[in-house]
């Protein structure tokens, strides 16, 4: 088997397409191509589905898939052992993870320590940031309320609670200090994509009290909450890690159970022996 040919494979799938593959490889497009290319004419197989927008394996491709991450991350660790009596001056860490606020801070402190290392972030909700995960589209991720399995290393790294959040001018601002969820009834709710944690978390510990509280807007973006909450569109949920320093919005603490969530970092336990890995969890311990 032509290795090169497997590499870009992998690439392209790690990626979800030929463009970030060539600039995972450092390779032009048309390169990752013809070796896919390549690679299905000679078993003639099919390992990639093409539309307009995405590529995405098919069932023999994801197959194949599961065995090349194996095999180019055990080349990785095999690359470490050789290079463990040298500083981490050079590198590459693929991370995603579901909360800015939480994994900035980490950033700073990576480059701060190990400056040679380039490091690609993924930010997105919970759900696609799980997915890069289980997708083995990246190295480790930074995530919520995440639940322990067997081949995955945790590290928690904190928590956060909901918050309501009211334009300044709102009546509750600087008469209360915490905001049961039955009084959400009378106000406009404005509500994250369904997929978010902040709504789901939301939402369950409403249905935990018997409340069915209807959005009346519903925002794709944390950002697109505030400008929404600040314009006095309405109030809305997130987290206290979130609040921004925002002279035009106020946050209060909800009250009641089910409003916390935790926060961790997470690999594959095959991936966590890899330096660059061990040094990302070693930052955030600090």
């Amino acid at each position: 088997m032509n290795l090169f040919q497997l590499r870009a494979f992998d690439a392209v799938v790690r990626e979800g397409g030929f463009t970030r593959a060539a600039e995972r490889l450092c390779i032009s497009q048309p390169a990752v191509t013809g070796h896919i290319k390549a690679l299905e004419e000679h078993y003639q197989v099919r390992l990639l589905r093409r539309s307009a927008r995405q590529v995405e394996p098919t069932e023999l491709g994801r197959r194949l898939a599961a065995i090349s991450h194996q095999l180019f991350a055990l080349a990785e660790q095999a690359e470490d052992l050789l290079d463990t009596s040298q500083a981490l001056e050079s590198g590459r860490l693929d991370l995603a993870a579901d909360s800015p606020h939480l994994v900035m801070p980490l950033l700073a402190r990576m480059r701060e320590r190990y400056p040679g290392v380039s490091i690609n972030l993924r930010l997105g909700n919970t759900q696609e940031t799980l997915a890069a995960l289980n997708g083995e589209r990246v190295d480790l991720a930074l995530i919520s309320d995440i639940a322990e399995r067997p081949g995955l290393r945790l590290q928690p790294i904190g928590e956060a609670r909901l918050c309501l959040l009211l334009p300044a001018g709102h009546p509750w601002v600087g008469v209360r200090k915490e905001v049961a969820l039955q009084e959400l009834r009378a106000e406009v709710l404005l509500q994250r994509e369904p997929a978010s944690l902040t709504r789901r978390t939301f939402e369950k510990a409403c249905a935990e009290q018997g409340l069915e509280l209807r959005a009346a807007l519903e925002l794709n973006s944390r950002e697109a909450v505030i400008e929404a909450v600040a314009a006095g569109l309405g109030v809305s949920i997130l987290y206290s890690l979130e609040v921004p320093r925002d002279p035009r919005v106020v946050a209060l603490p909800l009250k009641g159970e089910g409003l916390v969530s935790r926060h961790y970092l997470a690999c594959q336990e095959r991936y966590g022996e890899l330096r660059v890995v061990k040094a990302f969890f070693e930052v955030a311990e600090l």
